[in-house]
């Protein structure tokens, strides 16, 4: 707790150098450069009154000012030294701002990866990105030029005080009435009611973001079904909120200070010139007066400049604290917790011991005190209506999640004390919807196991039934998929999934509706690389597909998150229960076909019965 109220007292940007390691000095180092740029970059002014003293005082007889060309030098001279440093100062701030957000990506990505499963189903995968990617490079920005642009403009601004009341503090007075207007509009925006509109200004940016990713994965299936209009709806919505939300805050909480601003700024002789006529009757030094109103006028035109980079100041400021807050979002959402003393399973058998879960968020558990074992080497099959706990059930025993009562055993160990490590060593995991990368097939399945050879990944393929799938493929084992590559059906896709799990050779294997999207021929050779995978190991296979599960060793039956039945496929029919009753739906619709009929002669679909009437 203490450690995070410190966090808090801390600034956004203090936090966000927190990544840049060893270059953290970088940054201040460019930040002081860049001030001192910026105090170089008045030093062509100075001499510009210089000028104008030598001149006034000698006029109309100008060739006796001697010292114009020297001034002339020494402002050329200022200006190419400011320019160098300047220079210096962004390369030493993008040296820090790039370490900053490679760090960045790389805290957020391992602290993702250590995450439980179920963090990413609350957590759409266009906000993710944005928080990995966006933020980082927001930040990268932050650091490369905004931050150091900001001591430039605190630099730039304590300079020009200094020099507005150096020569005639009554005409700096004048000059620094414009400022103080300008300043009070500035911070009337940068505050408030403006800073908070910001957040949600940046809110409806990120849901933005997070609608149109979905939205564009989405196309395909939106354009088969002709649902265009609708799917567009949700990003449409999103995109007018940002819209709006953009306008209110340059019409509502801009405009009318913005007005006020740049009034101020670019009517500054309005304040300038009539204090000057005010005086100038009373001067004993007219020319010198003069000179002073000259330099004035002309310094006059960097006030602006200046004015203008303080509202880098509070962009920089609402920037790091959008990109700070959501990058610790992350880092503070917690893994699961590891035993300091994890203990060793002492077998492959996986028992349920009065498990009960819920999802964050949900009202009821997804399961409730189910008890079920599976014996070491035997295959376990989970059935039941959809929404019955299966997929949560074959979750939790990788430890996707923790359970929320009971235990789930491995080996005669509570998940919770072994190491994950070692309990993903001894589970193999296959799921519903599987992801290829954008590789080769060799790199795909190797993925399994890193160090295996092109040998060892050949027969998980064979094993897996996928001897046509290499044989087809241009290039083999070396033949890129995805994006740029060949693309492989769904059932194919499985395929290449289960050699994967082959070549990983756990002990255990979870198999989560494996079959879903595979057609009768892809499904025939599924079922082969399942008998292959299966031999000697732990299944837990989770099926809608009856016949998939006629020859488990066991077969447990989830309806509404509780255990129903169990037993064997001859067992459960002849106790006449709710599997009964579901196999014998299956083997209707398993049944049925297709007919042409009706009158006219024209084709109409019809469900028959074989051998039975329409």
């Amino acid at each position: 707790m203490s450690s995070n109220r410190d966090e808090k007292k801390r600034s956004d940007v203090a936090q966000i150098l927190d990544f840049a390691g060893d270059r953290r000095g970088l940054t201040y180092l460019g930040c002081a450069l860049s001030a001192v740029s910026q105090l170089l970059g008045f030093g062509p002014y100075v001499c510009i009154w210089l000028v104008a003293r030598d001149l006034i005082a000698v006029a109309p007889n100008w060739q006796a000012a001697t010292g114009v060309a020297t001034y002339g030098w020494w402002a050329v001279g200022f200006a190419s030294a400011s320019i160098v440093v300047y220079f210096v100062a962004l390369m030493c701030t993008h040296l820090a701002a790039f370490r900053t957000a490679s760090n960045m990506r790389k805290q957020v990505s391992e602290h993702l990866l250590r995450l439980p499963l179920g963090y990413f189903d609350t957590h759409a995968t266009g906000e993710l990105r944005r928080i990995v990617d966006g933020c980082a490079a927001s930040t990268e920005t932050l650091l490369a030029h905004m931050l150091p642009d900001v001591a430039g403009s605190v630099a730039m601004v304590a300079g020009m005080l200094a020099l507005l009341l150096a020569f005639d503090w009554r005409l700096g007075l004048a000059c620094l009435v414009a400022v103080v207007v300008s300043f009070g509009a500035l911070m009337t925006m940068m505050s408030g009611k403006g800073m908070a509109f910001m957040k949600r200004y940046m809110g409806a940016l990120t849901d933005m973001n997070r609608t149109g990713t979905e939205y564009v994965r989405g196309i395909p299936v939106v354009k088969v079904f002709q649902q265009t209009v609708h799917s567009f709806k949700a990003f449409h919505d999103a995109i007018s909120d940002y819209a709006r939300m953009a306008q209110d805050y340059a019409c509502t909480f801009c405009r009318g200070p913005q007005v006020v601003n740049l009034t101020a700024l670019n009517g500054l002789v309005a304040f300038l010139l009539p204090v000057t006529l005010f005086l100038a009757p009373g001067e004993a030094d007219f020319s010198r007066f003069v000179t002073n109103f000259a330099f004035y006028a002309v310094f006059s035109a960097v006030i602006p400049t200046a004015m203008t980079k303080m509202m880098f100041m509070s962009e920089a400021s609402q920037m790091a604290g959008d990109s700070m807050a959501r990058v610790r979002e992350v880092l503070d959402a917690k893994p699961l917790p590891v035993s300091a003393s994890p203990a060793h399973p002492a077998g492959n058998d996986v028992r349920f011991e009065d498990v009960t879960f819920t999802y964050d968020g949900a009202e009821k558990p997804a399961v409730e005190h189910v008890s079920f074992d599976v014996s070491a080497g035997s295959t376990l099959a989970l059935v039941g209506p959809s929404g019955g706990g299966k997929s949560t059930c074959a979750s939790l025993v990788p430890r996707f999640w923790d359970v929320d009562a009971g235990r789930v055993l491995v080996g005669g160990v509570d998940v919770r004390e072994m190491d994950p490590r070692e309990l993903m060593d001894q589970v193999a995991f296959v799921f519903q919807t599987n992801k290829l990368f954008s590789a080769t097939l060799a790199d795909n399945v190797r993925a399994a196991r890193p160090d295996a050879t092109d040998e060892q990944v050949l027969a998980a393929l064979s094993a897996a039934q996928c001897d046509d799938i290499v044989a087809k493929l241009p290039d083999g084992l070396n033949t890129r998929l995805g994006a740029g590559g060949a693309y492989l059906s769904g059932g194919e896709v499985q395929r290449v999934v289960l050699a994967r799990a082959i070549l990983k050779d756990a002990p255990i294997v979870v198999l989560d509706e494996a079959t879903a999207f595979a057609d009768p021929e892809n499904e025939a050779l599924i079922q082969r690389a399942f008998a292959r995978l299966a031999q000697g190991r732990t299944v837990i296979m989770i099926a809608h597909r009856l016949s998939t599960v006629v020859g488990a060793d066991k077969i447990v039956v989830l309806d509404g998150g509780h255990v129903a039945e169990e037993g064997t496929h001859a067992e459960l029919l002849g106790a006449g229960g709710l599997y009964a009753r579901m196999w014998a739906d299956y083997e209707q619709a398993a049944s049925w076909k297709i007919s042409a009929g009706g009158d006219g002669g024209s084709p109409v679909p019809a469900a028959t019965r074989e051998g039975g009437e329409a």
